[in-house]
């Protein structure tokens, strides 16, 4: 399963029906098989997304909803 999940994260394209076929033969059903990748889908995808938003880091998500300086306009806001 690990072998699986470790393909599907690294290029997905490269799974194929022989590597269903081993997790078959490991005691996995289609529902599992379709859980597994679900899952580890699912992580990849948000761990990209708190990647590209930089959550986690310094200065990651409280540079993206930081309040404007008195200098600046709220968006839909103008400088007067």
């Amino acid at each position: 399963m690990l072998d699986y999940v470790v393909k599907l994260t690294r290029d997905a394209t490269q799974c194929s029906r022989d590597d269903h076929a081993r997790l078959r033969e490991a005691g996995f059903d289609d529902r599992g098989i379709l859980q597994i990748t679900l899952i580890a889908a699912w992580f990849n995808y948000i761990n990209r997304v708190a990647d590209a938003l930089g959550v986690g880091r310094d200065w990651g998500i409280s540079q993206l909803i930081r309040q404007p300086k008195e200098t600046e306009a709220a968006p839909g806001e103008s400088k007067a």
